[in-house]
């Protein structure tokens, strides 16, 4: 059997299309690379956690990451607050006020039984024993999160003790999940209380970081131990939000849209595609065509998850064939 080869991985946002990062990363473990690190927004924020720890299990295993992305039920996860299953008057009112139009309650409880299969809780489950880290970045797992009370990107556990006072080892990795899953308009944000006090509102870390590719770049310019591979899944930017947010259809029979959903949209998408037509993002970046499934599809057919998890092994596997580390250090990670 061949050696493993250590890869940082980066996974962005994308709703249900998360199924084809799963696919992408099956790719990749049938390659030999081996995780050592996840960077993981929104749903790659969801498949990173599992990932991490199976990996600190030792059970990281393709079948299993293949059944487990293709049974999912994912329209369970749709658990709407009593007011909200009011026809139009609820979805409208979630939107409206900011609640969200659904708890996220069973996203918080599947992601907390996944985790708690491979004997994770909290993020002391999955710290790693890597010298060459700053101690507060030795873990397997970063989760981002839009800090919207301090205005800010939150990179948990990273940041837990010097932005909240809060020691890493004692949060869970499921809240930290759902906080990154906090779709606006769609999800109910979460809520951390601070040591202070005070509290803090968490949405989705793809407001400000949806394809963090930069993650765990050296900042010292030194060459990287092994490669950094990234999977995105985001579309070109739609000429409407209702492409992005579906329930906001029912919102826009009342009103047209506003520059504030706008903005929203731009904001999860645009960045994205600016940041792919940088060539040293673009070279390692597996980019995956999710366009036939929408990202809040939460009914996807068998058929549908079956395509998605096969359009991301195929782009993983099509990247491979033409990748050579050596070649990438030496065109973007060389002497200026």
């Amino acid at each position: 059997m061949s050696e493993t080869k250590p890869v940082d991985l980066v996974l962005s946002g994308g709703g249900v299309k998360g199924i084809a990062l799963v696919g992408s990363v099956a790719a990749l473990l049938d390659a030999g690379y081996s995780p050592h690190r996840i960077s993981g927004t929104s749903a790659g924020a969801l498949v990173g956690a599992v990932l991490a720890a199976a990996a600190a299990a030792d059970e990281l295993a393709v079948h299993q990451l293949e059944q487990l992305a293709l049974s999912v039920d994912y329209a369970s996860f749709l658990d709407q607050a009593p007011l909200e299953r009011i026809p139009l008057l609820g979805p409208a009112w979630g939107v409206l006020s900011g609640e969200g139009i659904y708890r996220g309650d069973a996203l918080h409880a599947w992601i907390e039984e996944q985790l708690a299969a491979y004997g994770v809780r909290t993020f002391a489950d999955l710290a790693l024993d890597d010298p060459h880290l700053p101690p507060e970045q030795r873990y397997r797992l970063v989760v981002n999160v839009a800090d919207v009370s301090l205005g800010r990107l939150v990179r948990l556990p990273w940041d837990y003790s010097s932005v909240y006072g809060l020691d890493p080892d004692e949060q869970s990795v499921a809240d930290a999940v759902r906080a990154s899953t906090a779709i606006p308009f769609f999800f109910q944000p979460a809520t951390l209380t601070r040591p202070d006090g005070g509290e803090s509102t968490l949405v989705d870390g793809g407001l400000l970081a949806n394809y963090p590719i930069y993650t765990f770049d050296r900042p010292d310019r030194e060459p990287p131990r092994w490669p950094t591979f990234g999977v995105t899944l985001m579309p070109s930017l739609p000429d409407h939000n209702e492409e992005i947010f579906p329930a906001l259809r029912l919102l826009h029979r009342v009103r047209p849209p506003t520059l504030m959903e706008k903005v929203v949209t731009t904001i999860l998408v645009g960045n994205d595609q600016t940041k792919l037509s940088l060539p040293w993002v673009a070279a390692r970046t597996i980019a995956v065509d999710t366009s036939d499934v929408g990202v809040l599809e939460f009914d996807v057919s068998e058929h549908g998850k079956a395509a998605l998890y096969d359009d991301g092994y195929g782009a993983a596997r099509q990247f491979l064939s033409g990748w050579d580390f050596e070649d990438y250090q030496a065109r973007f990670r060389g002497p200026r």
